[in-house]
């Protein structure tokens, strides 16, 4: 006599509203779209700063309407979200031995954070904010 193996029941398309956990980490992969949308804009200034004064200036003044606002607006908060999720989650991705034990996960974190915070910045000082 055989038995059917039961087989737990998953909603196609919204299993990731079942926890919390779930939903962090689709929006953290949904937020990838956004930084690869992000990126192909940049290819596009790249294109228009090779053809030229005229070409560049019209793709300047076009990143100064308010759609392109909201866009980079969005897609900062979308790379902070990215950035500060991913941080979090590095200490189970990628644990760090030490001798016989494991360097504590928020020294990990907290090493990310002082990185970006320096490389920040320095970039800020290269740039002239500061």
């Amino acid at each position: 006599m055989t038995v059917k193996p039961y087989v737990r029941a998953v909603p196609r398309y919204t299993w990731f509203l079942a926890h919390s956990r779930y939903l962090r980490y689709i929006t953290r992969e949904v937020t990838c779209v956004f930084i690869g949308a992000y990126a192909f804009l940049m290819l596009v200034g790249l294109k228009r700063l090779a053809e030229g004064r005229e070409a560049w200036e019209a793709f300047v003044q076009a990143l100064a309407s308010p759609a392109s606002l909201v866009f980079h607006v969005a897609v900062l908060a979308f790379a902070l979200y990215h950035t500060t999720s991913w941080f979090n989650v590095t200490p189970k991705a990628m644990p760090i031995q030490l001798g016989d034990g494991f360097v504590p996960g928020r020294v990990i974190v907290g090493a990310h954070y002082a990185i970006w915070i320096v490389l920040s910045l320095a970039v800020l000082i290269l740039a002239g904010v500061f």
